[in-house]
């Protein structure tokens, strides 16, 4: 019997803070089995965090091998510390059939694109400027200047929206759920993606 390809999609997900992307994923990841991709870094673990579940840690001798060795999908220094997307672990999430995703800044959105073309690049838009602003301020969490910083930030991002295949506007959490669930089905159907199903056909069509 026919059947869709049993690899994995890799999905990115950026948006702006407080546009809701990682409550996105967490509520996707109850419906659909999902591999989050688990970044690596040259900074020191913070308490609580593991190895492998938080961060991949590495020495930045470590890091500078593996970025020579094109280990990495992605890759950025922040300040004095490398940041990256392994490669070898999403490659096999993906080959074992599983979906990984991946949240990301639209820079290293854009990279992973370059990096593996079938990569699927979702954007996360808040309802309005004003409901971004109310949700970081409820968060209760950032002083002025820094809420100042992320709502700059936030129309920097959005402007890179032509980049994305697809965009998500998070108004309501089980209607944004809903349609990312259609966009990964949707991956799952394309021809593209199924090379082999006219092969596969032929060789059952043979065998009656």
């Amino acid at each position: 019997m026919l059947k869709l390809t049993d690899k994995g999609i890799l999905i990115v997900m950026s948006g702006p803070s407080g546009a809701g992307k990682g409550t996105i994923c967490a509520h996707l990841r109850e419906k659909i089995p999902m591999a989050l991709s688990i970044s690596a870094t040259t900074r020191k673990p913070r308490s609580g965090e593991e190895e492998g579940i938080n961060y991949f840690f590495l020495t930045k001798e470590q890091f500078e091998e593996k970025i020579a060795a094109d280990g990495f999908i992605e890759w950025a220094r922040v300040y004095d510390n490398y940041y990256g997307t392994p490669r070898a672990f999403v490659e096999e999430q993906l080959a074992a059939g599983k979906n990984v995703m991946l949240e990301i800044d639209p820079q290293g959105a854009k990279n992973v694109k370059q990096a593996m073309p079938e990569a699927v690049l979702v954007f996360v838009m808040p309802p309005s400027f004003k409901e971004l602003e109310r949700r970081i301020r409820g968060r209760g969490t950032e002083t002025e200047e820094q809420i100042t910083k992320r709502l700059s930030c936030a129309v920097s991002e959005i402007n890179t929206l032509d980049a994305y295949d697809y965009v998500i506007i998070n108004s309501d959490l089980d209607l944004a759920v809903d349609q990312l669930t259609a966009i990964i089905d949707a991956e799952k159907c394309k021809v593209s993606r199924n090379t082999s199903l006219p092969n596969t056909f032929e060789l059952e069509k043979d065998s009656e």
